[in-house]
């Protein structure tokens, strides 16, 4: 009996290793009978790997359909309901009413679906091919060679007429400007970001773990501190207090996007949508009441956390994304809410933070801390070093109470500044763990990622990290926060000065760093240049390295954009497979651009005011060969 076989390790006549041919995937030989009457062992090769129908079964789902006539139904049901009826003292109580009757209508107009997702299933693949194919397998299991020809030739047919008719739709929403139906064909098309089929062991006692690891930032000062405080009463009336109309809650509603997941309270966004003209009376006076009574209903601020892995096989609890699913009709609370605080404050309030601002960008930040950089390395004797911080789970981490002293700081009203800190006290939280949920958890600390407000929350949070001495600077982008020290005559008492009173900053504002995420560059080109000493922070040495990726761009120490430029080129050169794909199926010169445009060249030209006028002709070269093919690929 003879041996499975490697094709990798087969040999020539002379003994030499033969590499296998145009296949990365191991094959297996299963021996069959002798050639006759030769010695020859004849060899049935086939595909080691397990195939995707068994490695990823299929998925069981329960989806929402919606009859043709459900939403005018909803419509004219919404229309006629006394929502006086629902009135309620208790805010949550009215909140919860009006919600529960809302998806007990839907409920009512709706027809719940069980359906199987296979996880190769093709998106041409019609009722007719999957006819043909039932034929021809049946007809080579009967072993008639006439019969089997010609039923594998009617199924190539259908094949090819199914691909045509999949492409001619793809072509014809890029025509009716869909972008949407265009981008979801051509990633079907082509696998482009295809679904990870890496199983996570889901259990209920994991959920818990990643739910007490999410609110691992609640003290217990902070629960016994809300828990044992009395409710205050809301604040007196301010002429600055923000009071929504019904125009507005009419325009955020009719805003929503009809696909995103609906939150705890299970309401889709297609009836908010939908039925804007119909809700938006209801929801102004529950916002109204919330903003005068400073109280937010527990039914609208909690969250449901989706564990999203960071990598294909999370080793750890760190390597999950607590990404939190909140009620969308609060997201459109908070829109208006935003808008209000975004019109009381100053324009110049934190020119250095560049995320979350109008008409800046990475970019932006990028060109600022290098134009420092440079303009100080043209004097002699001066060097820079740079530090790129890390937080751990800056978010998550904001103390209401220190968030309202900033914003009241700031001149926002009182009812506004009252009305956060409820929105970011005793909120409700478990994580959904595939079909397992873990308990509730009740948190008074930091700000889900997903809210609307989180952004802005965290940008007034951060708004006094400023520097304290004219040589440094510090260029934030969201949570990611750079100290560009420049150094002149070897003196760094102001950096390291500087690092201190960031450091102090950090503990008073409960924000924690990361020390092992944080590493620091020194751009040095100084012909007698000496080792600085290394900086440490709490304790611990800050890692010093040549390359760092910042804002998405490759930085090294001595200025070179050869990493960069090799890693745009890797990164470009992959997604050419998809756009020869594409070629492959046959779709218009128009689709191919356009899909060029969207994935390669705005990857190419992605800061390419900072880097590219440094590069060297070799690494133009590079860039140029990913042009030019992409060139021929599309013929244009």
């Amino acid at each position: 009996m003879a041996s499975p076989v490697d094709p990798g390790r087969s040999r020539t006549a002379g003994g030499a290793h033969r590499p296998p041919l145009g296949s990365q995937q191991r094959l297996r030989a299963i021996p069959l009978p002798h050639l006759g009457q030769s010695d020859h062992l004849s060899l049935l090769l086939t595909p080691a790997y397990t195939p995707l129908r068994r490695s990823a079964p299929p998925q069981t789902k329960t989806i929402t359909t919606w009859p043709q006539d459900a939403l005018s139904q909803l419509q004219d049901c919404f229309l006629h309901t006394e929502w006086d009826v629902f009135k309620h003292q208790d805010l949550a109580v009215h909140t919860e009413s009006v919600l529960s009757y809302i998806k007990y209508c839907v409920g009512n107009v709706t027809v719940d679906k069980r359906i199987c997702v296979f996880p190769n299933q093709k998106p041409w693949m019609t009722s007719q091919v999957r006819t043909l194919l039932k034929v021809r397998n049946a007809a080579f299991r009967s072993g008639d060679r006439e019969q089997y020809s010609a039923a594998r030739a009617n199924l190539r047919r259908a094949i090819k007429k199914a691909k045509a008719d999949y492409r001619r739709r793809i072509e014809d929403h890029l025509s009716e400007n869909n972008p949407r139906q265009v981008w979801q064909g051509i990633q079907q098309l082509t696998n482009y970001r295809g679904r990870n089929t890496t199983t996570v062991n889901s259990s209920i006692s994991l959920a818990e773990e990643l739910n007490s690891f999410v609110a691992r930032f609640e003290t217990s000062r902070t629960s016994q501190t809300s828990a044992s405080s009395p409710p205050q009463p809301p604040p007196a009336h301010s002429t600055h207090s923000l009071t929504v109309q019904v125009q507005d809650v009419r325009r955020v509603l009719s805003g929503v996007n009809p696909r995103k997941a609906a939150g705890p309270e299970g309401l889709p966004g297609k009836v908010l949508k939908g039925c804007a003209d119909q809700l938006s009376q209801v929801f102004t006076t529950i916002f109204n009441l919330s903003l005068t009574q400073a109280i937010i209903p527990a039914c609208l601020k909690s969250s449901t956390i989706i564990p999203v892995p960071k990598k294909s096989a999370p080793d750890t609890l760190n390597d999950y994304r607590p990404v939190a699913l909140t009620p969308i009709i609060m997201k459109c609370f908070e829109r208006l809410v935003l808008h209000h605080i975004k019109a009381y404050l100053p324009p110049t309030l934190d020119p250095h933070q560049f995320a979350y601002r109008a008409n800046r960008s990475t970019e932006d930040a990028i060109a600022i801390a290098l134009h420092a950089a440079l303009s100080h390395l043209e004097p002699r004797e001066s060097y820079v070093r740079m530090l790129f911080i890390d937080y751990s789970s800056a978010f998550n981490t904001i103390i209401p109470a220190i968030l309202v002293c900033k914003l009241s700081a700031l001149g926002l009203d009182t009812l506004t500044c009252s009305w956060i800190s409820d929105f970011l006290t005793n909120r409700p939280q478990k994580v959904k763990l595939g079909p397992h949920f873990s308990s509730t958890r009740t948190l008074s600390t930091g700000s889900p990622q997903g809210c609307v407000l989180s952004p802005l929350l965290y940008s007034l949070y951060t708004f006094d990290c400023s520097p304290t001495h004219l040589s440094n600077t510090i260029v934030k982008f969201a949570d990611d926060t750079t100290v560009v020290g420049l150094i002149s005559e070897g003196d760094e008492s102001a950096y390291r000065d500087e690092i201190l009173k960031l450091t102090s900053w950090c503990s008073d504002n409960k924000l924690a760093l990361n020390i092992t995420k944080t590493k620091e560059i020194i751009l040095d080109f100084r012909k007698s240049r000496a080792d600085p000493a290394s900086l440490y922070i709490n304790g611990d040495c800050v890692e010093r390295v040549h390359t760092f990726r910042f804002l998405g761009t490759m930085i090294s120490a001595g200025l070179s954009w050869t990493a960069n430029t090799a890693a745009v080129v890797k990164k470009a050169q992959q997604r050419l497979h998809f756009l020869r794909v594409l070629r492959r199926n046959n779709v218009g010169e128009k689709l191919l651009v356009t899909f060029y445009r969207s994935t390669i060249e705005s990857l190419l030209t992605f800061c390419i005011s900072v880097w590219f006028s440094q590069c060297t002709e070799a690494e133009r070269k590079k860039l140029q060969g990913v042009v030019n093919t992409a060139q021929r690929i599309t013929g244009c």
